[in-house]
């Protein structure tokens, strides 16, 4: 956030007694500390300290277990997601899905990376020998999904992302292009809803119709700015506004 006005950037050190005597008395004194890193956050968070994005945000970072376990538990929409665990686990992929299905890394993945279109079950069998925990998620052919960001408690942006031709993923980073062609509410309602019900703050929710209804597909905290840019949004300009009117 160094090129918003309205907030003073100090860096973060893996060790707090590098930060200067008048760095650590800003840190303590602040009202709020914005993005802290996840390993500051959550010790801002045992200190009452508020920060931005909240600790809640910061515990669903690249953790796509944790988010799905989060959506099925609090009810939400969630596209047929199920976590594998040893081999005996893997073994039983088949019971509960057909082919083809999604694979995905659990952890760390972002920008479409991690992401596999698995088609017959040699290639399942090539993609589970070395993994000790497998996430998998149904299949459905499209070419669009949507991309709703929540910040501070409302939308703030949503577009349709559309994938390139030949390719299963939307992302942009794989060739995905943006559409600003207006966005059903009902997707809109499912953003703001799931981003209240799980305490994120700060978050690029994913979400498909399947059905005639819209569904989670994932959450990133992480998320691109091309949307922003296509659209002509100053991200920067947004962030300082917010914080003014006390949204962040």
């Amino acid at each position: 956030m160094r090129a918003c006005r309205n907030v003073l950037t100090i860096g973060v050190h893996p060790n707090f007694c590098d930060y200067g005597e008048q760095e650590r008395h800003l840190i303590r004194s602040a009202d709020k500390i914005y993005y802290p890193t996840a390993f500051y956050a959550e010790l801002f968070d045992t200190l009452g300290k508020a920060t931005f994005p909240s600790y809640h945000t910061y515990k669903c970072v690249q953790d796509k277990i944790k988010q799905s376990a989060l959506f099925q538990l609090a009810g939400l929409p969630h596209l047929r997601t199920r976590v594998f665990f040893g081999k005996r686990q893997r073994g039983r992929i088949r019971d509960y899905f057909s082919l083809p299905l999604i694979a995905k890394e659990p952890r760390g993945s972002a920008m479409g990376r991690g992401v596999f279109l698995i088609r017959n079950d040699a290639e399942l069998d090539a993609y589970t020998r070395d993994r000790h925990v497998v996430y998998i998620q149904e299949f459905l052919p499209m070419d669009r999904d949507i991309r709703a960001v929540v910040i501070g408690g409302r939308v703030v942006h949503a577009y349709w992302r559309i994938a390139s031709a030949g390719e299963f993923r939307t992302n942009v980073a794989r060739g995905g292009r943006v559409s600003l062609d207006p966005v059903p509410q009902a997707a809109l309602d499912l953003a703001l809803e799931t981003a209240t019900v799980c305490r994120w703050d700060d978050v690029g929710l994913d979400i498909c119709c399947h059905d005639g209804q819209y569904t989670l597909l994932e959450a990133n905290m992480k998320y691109g700015r091309e949307g922003f840019r296509a659209a002509g949004i100053d991200y920067f300009a947004l962030m300082e506004q917010l914080i003014d009117n006390g949204e962040i």
